[in-house]
């Protein structure tokens, strides 16, 4: 029998003792007067001379997380909310049924008490508890209290004990919910109107993107996760909703990284009449205003940097490439530099030269995915602080509008943060003809071997056909905004249930007894 199991059996004996004292074991609800966050901000500036005046009764439940004894007196730590708070438990005010339910008790099991504040001798702020209530079993051994959850993975696998040991945990995911609360404040102050779209699709469309597949049984068809929500937000301006956004999940079949999860979060907007300038600035007050609203500044640190969202620069992709071009491939490019494919195929030649590790290139490729291969070889990596990076090569931005005074590029732009791609906008296309030229280049694409290469839409043609309004749009991800705004390095400490390979359940109770011990 492992150590587990062994404690497991321990703690079962011990409920069935809880029983025999007349609790239940799972009782039905725990009627509190006040949580532990609220005791200690209304009470934590009250001396105990107040507290002995005006004496303060209240019910509060939480987890144990500390017990510690002293004959016929024990003091404990009651934790609700990521926040603790004292109770202090003695044989004369519970009586012997109480304090026999208190000897029974475990770090981990959840309580109510009932009783008044008061200061202990250390002058700690405390609950003089008159009446203990079980409300629930603790059966497993929560992690050594010093040393906490620190397995990474574990705590991604049992985010329940990960939030429960790690306050600061608890305190991202509240910041992420924070968030989102602020992104639909703002939207919705502006007159945008929240939707929900269809999760299953018959064509994954909207991205350059591996879906993941499922089926419907009674259609008898087969249907897409979807990669995005794009689509179908702009077949509603086509129906009149001028400004319309949802906060989506989106699924892509993908690889896994500090920066990738194959389900994640993104919010998506489009506002009829306006272009991707128009999204610049209302993107640039949108983001500086949700940090503010989360962490009450528009500055936030970021591996190691401090980040300011209320200070953008602007840099076209062209003009990231000569910035951030490196002098051993020197001279730097001039813009007439990447008017053809044999110009850009001669700047492929001077920076791998030069530069490693080379830069992939493949000279059947159009020219503008070269370009933007080579500004994430030479440039991507420096947008440290907040970019607005804009101005794309047509060939990877198939529903975007060309610059009326460049063909070969359209009204696209990217939010660079941290080192991070954090959006995506663009002018949308609306003419239905152009349209599906690109959706046929697409294919091309795809016949070469792109899997990513976007399908042909054609109900999607018909809506444009109806016509829709000159309209911007974007696309935001919350993950990556949220690990800005908390510091966090990888996209699974911001997602509570983030997609991992499976284990044996009995694995993984043996590494968290081992993390125990």
């Amino acid at each position: 029998m492992s150590l587990e199991d062994k404690i497991y059996e321990l703690r079962q004996d011990k409920l069935k003792q809880i029983e025999a004292l007349g609790h239940p074991a799972y009782p039905h609800k725990f009627d509190f007067t006040h949580t532990v966050p609220q005791i200690l901000a209304d009470y934590s500036a009250k001396t105990g001379e107040e507290l002995e005046a005006n004496r303060v009764k209240v019910r509060v439940a939480g987890r144990l997380m500390s017990i510690r004894g002293q004959g016929k007196a024990g003091f404990a730590h009651l934790q609700q909310e990521g926040a603790r708070l004292q109770v202090y438990v003695k044989l004369d005010f519970v009586g012997e049924k109480g304090f026999a339910l208190y000897k029974l008790l475990d770090l981990g099991d959840i309580i109510g008490v009932s009783g008044y504040l008061f200061r202990t001798r250390t002058n700690e702020l405390s609950v003089h508890v008159e009446e203990i209530h079980f409300l629930a079993k603790d059966l497993l051994p929560l992690p050594e209290k010093w040393h906490g959850l620190q397995d990474v993975e574990l705590r991604y696998r049992q985010r329940y004990v990960d939030l429960t040991m790690n306050p600061d945990v608890r305190e991202v995911f509240v910041k992420r919910s924070k968030v989102v609360q602020a992104i639909r404040r703002y939207l919705d102050s502006r007159g945008f109107v929240e939707v929900e779209t269809p999760m299953m699709q018959p064509l994954a469309g909207g991205a350059a993107a591996r879906p993941f597949t499922t089926h419907h049984n009674a259609l008898d068809i087969d249907l897409y996760l979807r990669i995005a929500p794009e689509l179908y937000l702009k077949r509603l301006t086509v129906g009149g909703l001028d400004r319309v956004y949802e906060i989506n999940r989106n699924f892509r079949n993908e690889g896994i990284s500090t920066q990738h999860n194959p389900e994640f979060t993104m919010l998506e907007f489009y506002q009829a009449y306006a272009d991707y300038r128009d999204l610049m600035d209302l993107t640039e007050a949108m983001l500086a205003q949700v940090a503010i609203d989360v962490n009450g500044t528009s500055k936030t640190t970021f591996n190691g940097h401090e980040i300011d969202f209320a200070n953008w620069q602007r840099l076209s992709m062209r003009e990231a490439i000569i910035k951030y071009w490196p002098d051993a491939a020197a001279p730097k490019p001039q813009m007439s530099d990447f008017a053809s494919a044999d110009s850009v195929g001669g700047l492929v030649k001077r920076l791998n030269a030069a530069h490693h590790p080379h830069m992939p290139y493949d000279p059947k490729d159009p020219a503008g995915k070269t370009i933007a291969a080579m500004f994430e070889a030479v440039a991507e990596e420096h947008l440290i602080q907040p970019t607005i990076l804009y101005d794309f090569p047509v060939a990877i931005s198939p529903l975007s509008k060309n610059k009326p005074d460049e063909p070969e590029w359209v009204e696209r732009f990217e939010l660079f943060v941290g080192g991070l791609e954090i959006g995506n906008a663009f002018s949308e296309l609306n003419d239905p003809e152009e349209q599906r030229r690109r959706f046929e280049q697409q294919l091309s694409e795809k016949e070469r071997g792109d899997e990513e290469a976007h399908a042909m839409d054609e109900d999607y043609i018909r809506a444009l056909s109806y016509g829709m309004p000159p309209a911007g749009g974007e696309g935001i991800g919350i993950d990556r905004l949220t690990m800005l705004l908390t510091d966090s390095r990888s996209i699974r400490d911001v997602i509570l249930f983030p997609l991992l390979r499976p284990a044996k359940y009995e694995t993984i109770e043996e590494e968290s007894a081992s993390t125990e011990a």
